[in-house]
């Protein structure tokens, strides 16, 4: 398309291809003067001789040539074969940046790309060696810093050493002076013990006698109170006496009330009785009254009892068909369960499929079973994978039809509409991650077409069936083999066939076929019209040796059906029945019911009889009973007032008998204090007494104890002194030197104190190591040594910050046209994505800004409005749609192009026509623009009413055996045969 010699390029384009005339020759335009390169091609040695504007170069100069015109031969972005479509999508996204560079970026971008990685990798080694020089200095660093402390704990040893020899000098003083002040201490105690064991025994004797005189003044006063208590004992059993008279007299008068009391409720109960049984006899008159006679009720008895009898017979006739109709529907339930079981036998056979399904192809297994569960979900019927949906008629026959039908195809799920499939997809394949595969039947079945011809007429050359007959399916599966593999149009032949398939082939022209055991598959060449033939051997088949007769479950299930159905009868005539049934008990209850309440009658009307006559008498023996009321409660007063003079002589005993006993109790009560009094007096003498004895025990004790130790003290104060002058290496009459004592003075005064100075400083002591002369020696050499490394490094830091900046220079020469560059690719295949009604982006992706080999572009694309946006893979998308999305995204870089020209070899095979309608009406838009490179577009066909313009020239390239000399083509004459046909069709 577009400006150029597209003639040349032709012959170019061809050798690209791999399919190389023997002499090629290309032509690149330049406004200096054409570039011509030839290759001429030596078939019998195979090899090669090259020239450059006529002047034979060798391959490395004609290299360096087109490199310098862009052409990059090798970038997919600039040359897409056919078979490249599948690595462009398998590029990554590193290797596709690198090939947008060389296609579109300037010429320096790519230069600048590498030199970043390469700068990368030199500041690596300069990091690295800066480190491991930093490292190294403070390796000495630290060395040299535990040596300065080693120096440093040498003379620290030796002062801890020192105050340790004076420490022990100093702790036998101390020792001796301690035990020293303890005895005088020990010693003044004695003498003061010894004044108090004197003072205490006098004191102890007035205290006895005081005891003994206190004890007999209480023993005189116990003896009075036992005397006033026997007299308190005697006056209260005399007022108990009197008590129990006064409460014999109160009882005697409740009890005369009580029997007043008595008889008046007696005579109110026997009036209300006598009213009672009056108004109960008038009611029961009343009712008696309305009763119907008893000749009456007698002819309704007789009819209820005829009724009853007839109500009888026709439930037992109920019963009866009951029992014909339960036997009916037992042997009914024996059938459908015969029938059921041979159903479930062939579904037993259906599991066998599924589970080769599932050893073989798992995620297609568990979307069958995700299928089963939610086939609510969709609108019209989805079928099962078509390895499950075929039976085979004969399992003979089932590797005619694996072989045919692909593998893919095989385990591919059937829709009847594109929405079902659509939501099928996006839930297995998005949200579950499943691989698997889906078709849509077509609208207009297939199933039951006709083949072109009967097979009668092929039966001759051994043929006996049409692949379609081997096998039964549902008719939209059906209907997807026939118009995607044609098997209404494939026959099935024997050995017969193998023996004579030249004759077939020629007469019959049938483009597929089967014979015993091989496949043929013909076609006629486009330019010689001859039949090519191709046959391969047979696989065994695996799936569809499983087989199921259809037909047969097919009558099962009718039966089935049919079984149902009678069932449904039996079990209405059974509710009818049931329902008769129900009516006559109802009836009969009604009518038992009715023949009850008129005997109820009857017996009520004996029972109030009887009643009324019993009361009557009941009546008349109340009426003559009668109580004299009034000459029963004078009796009951008179009884009341004797009883009553009687107890108030009582009580007046009762109180002078209480007065003398309250004042013996207060006499008893004076003389208990005062015993009290006395007591405590005693108690307390008691107590002192005992505790002056204890006090004096314990004096003397302590006494006897100090009187010991104060011996012992004086032994242990001689020894003490003589190994303090010891430690000291003094004589026995000499005194401590002034210098000890200075150096005493500055250390602790106490044992605790110097034992605890002491262990401290020992500890630390024995913490330093043994020390010579050759530590401070190495601490000064290695000093000298950091102070040089140090300005090494220095200088290495400002080395290592000079190459950072000139990275970050680059990087932003690089980085920003990069980022400029793809966001002009991006609003391109952004905008063609969405001229499509889908969506597309293209962006710069990486995970460290300063990994620079890691820098790449991501392509995602989103066809379905039902899924999210996915990285263009060679897995996740069909390959029609990475055939588009790699088509888009090299227009994207059209207009950016810095390359004189562009190839593209049928990429539109793997499309669906309205996509590939869309492509190339962009294809044409984006080439035929000002300023863009030459774009060639190679396709073995195009679509009709595809839009063409101005610009473009299309060229028809023959090829083949039988193509015109180049000396016989005459274009006009095809012109002028080209205007006669037209002119014969109008």
């Amino acid at each position: 398309m577009e400006q150029g010699n597209p003639a040349l390029f032709v012959q170019f384009a061809l050798d690209w291809l791999g399919r190389p005339p023997l002499l090629v020759e290309r032509t690149r335009y330049k406004p200096s003067g054409n570039v011509v390169i030839t290759r001429e091609m030596q078939v019998a040695n195979n090899q090669s001789t090259w020239s450059l504007n006529g002047k034979s170069v060798p391959l490395k100069m004609v290299e360096e040539t087109v490199a310098s015109l862009n052409i990059q031969v090798g970038n997919l972005c600039q040359f897409l074969p056919q078979d490249k479509v599948g690595e462009f999508a398998k590029l990554s996204k590193i290797e596709l940046l690198e090939a947008t560079e060389k296609s579109v970026g300037p010429p320096e971008m790519y230069k600048f790309h590498c030199e970043l990685k390469n700068c990368r990798e030199k500041e690596r080694e300069l990091e690295n060696t800066y480190n491991s020089k930093a490292e190294y200095l403070q390796n000495m660093k630290q060395q040299n810093e535990r040596y300065k402390k080693d120096v440093e704990k040498y003379y620290e040893k030796k002062r801890h050493l020192d105050k340790i020899e004076m420490l022990e000098r100093k702790r036998p003083w101390v020792e001796y002076e301690n035990v020293r002040q303890q005895y005088e201490d020990l010693k003044k105690n004695r003498d003061r013990l010894k004044e108090e064991v004197k003072k205490l025994q006098e004191k102890q004797s007035p205290l006895s006698h005081k005891i003994q005189q206190i004890e007999k003044q209480l023993k005189l006063i116990d003896g009075k109170i036992k005397d006033k208590g026997l007299e308190i004992k005697e006056t209260s059993q005399k007022c108990k006496q009197k008590q129990d008279a006064l409460e014999r007299k109160d009882k005697q008068i409740e009890e005369i009330q009580q029997s007043l009391r008595m008889r008046r409720d007696e005579e109110c109960d026997r009036q209300k009785k006598i009213c009672n049984i009056r108004k109960m006899i008038e009611d029961w008159q009343n009712e008696l009254s309305t009763m119907d006679n008893r000749e009456q009720l007698q002819p309704e008895l007789e009819s209820i009892a005829s009724e009853l009898r007839h109500i009888q017979v026709e439930k037992a006739n109920a019963d009866s068909e009951l029992s014909d109709l339960r036997m009916e529907k037992d042997n009914l339930e024996r059938e459908r369960k015969n029938k059921a079981n041979r159903i479930k036998q062939l579904e037993d056979l259906l599991n066998q499929k599924e589970e080769r399904l599932k050893k073989r192809f798992v995620d297609t297994y568990n979307a069958v079973v995700w299928l089963k569960e939610n086939k609510h979900r969709f609108k019209q019927n989805v079928y099962q994978p078509i390895m499950l949906e075929i039976n085979m008629k004969d399992q003979q026959h089932a590797k005619y039809v694996e072989n045919h039908i692909s593998a893919n195809d095989m385990r591919a799920f059937v829709f009847e509409n594109k929405e079902d499939m659509d939501m099928f997809l996006k839930e297995i394949r998005d949200n579950q991650r499943l691989r698997v595969n889906a078709v849509c039947s077509p609208q207009e079945s297939f199933a039951n077409r006709n083949p072109t011809r009967p097979i009668s007429e092929l039966q001759r050359y051994g043929f006996f069936s049409y692949l379609r007959e081997l096998f039964d399916a549902p008719p939209p599966v059906m209907s997807y083999l026939c118009s995607q593999y044609f098997v209404h149009e494939v026959p099935v032949g024997t050995e017969q066939t193998r023996s004579v398939i030249e004759k077939v082939i020629q007469e019959t022209r049938l483009r597929q076929m089967y014979t015993a055991e091989e496949k043929y598959s013909t076609k006629v060449s486009a330019y010689t019209n001859k039949v090519i033939s191709s046959n391969i051997s047979l696989k065994a088949a695996q799936f569809l040796t499983v087989t199921v007769d259809a037909e047969e479950r097919r009558q099962l299930e009718e039966q089935l059906r049919d079984i149902q159905k009678r069932c449904i009868l039996l079990e209405s005539h059974w509710k009818e029945l049931v329902n008769k049934q129900k009516l006559l008990d109802k009836r009969d209850n009604e009518l038992r019911q009715r023949k009850k309440e008129i005997l109820d009658v009857r017996a009520k009307k004996r029972q109030l009889e009887q009643r009324i006559s019993t009361r009557v008498d009941s009546l008349k023996e109340l009426e003559q009973e009668n109580m004299d009321l009034e000459s029963a409660e004078q009796q009951a007063n008179a009884k009341i007032k004797e009883i009553s003079v009687q107890k108030a002589r009582l009580v007046n005993e009762l109180t002078q008998l209480i007065k003398s006993c309250t004042l013996r109790s207060i006499e008893k009560v004076d003389l208990a204090l005062q015993s009290t009094a006395v007591l405590s007096e005693k108690n307390k003498l008691d107590s002192e007494y005992k505790e002056a004895i204890s006090q004096l025990k314990d004096l003397d004790n302590q006494f006897m104890h100090a009187d010991e130790m104060k011996r012992s003290l004086l032994d242990n104060c001689k020894e003490l002194l003589r190994k303090a002058r010891q430690a000291c290496n003094l004589g026995a009459n000499q005194d401590v030197p002034q210098d000890f004592q200075t150096a005493f003075q500055a250390l602790p005064n106490t044992l605790d104190e110097i034992d605890a100075v002491l262990n401290e400083e020992r500890s630390r002591a024995s913490c330093f190591t043994s020390f010579n002369a050759s530590v401070v020696a190495e601490y000064n050499k290695r000093t000298e040594e950091i102070k040089q490394l140090t300005v090494e490094l220095d200088q290495k830091r400002n080395e290592l910050d000079d190459y950072k900046q000139n990275i970050s220079q680059v990087k932003v020469r690089w980085l920003n046209p990069l980022k400029q560059l793809v966001e002009k690719i991006n609003e391109q295949f952004s905008s063609f994505f969405r001229s499509m009604q889908c969506v597309g982006e293209v962006d710069l992706h990486t995970e460290n800004e300063e990994e620079y080999d890691k820098y790449g572009i991501r392509i995602r694309v989103k066809f379905r409005s039902s899924t999210q946006l996915h990285e263009l893979t060679p897995h996740h998308q069909s390959g029609g749609e990475r055939s588009v999305s790699t088509m888009l995204y090299l227009m994207s870089l059209q207009e950016l192009n810095r390359c004189p020209f562009r190839v593209v070899d049928e990429i539109n095979q793997g499309m669906d026509p309205v996509n590939e309608r869309r492509v190339f009406e962009m294809v044409v838009k984006t080439a035929c623009k000002e300023n863009t490179s030459q774009y060639f577009f190679i396709t073995p066909k195009l679509l009709q009413n595809l839009t063409y313009a101005d610009k473009m020239t299309i060229l028809f390239v023959y090829n083949g055996p039988y193509m015109l000399e180049p000396t016989k083509w005459n274009i006009k004459a095809f012109h002028r045969r080209r205007k006669r046909v037209a002119a014969v069709d109008t």
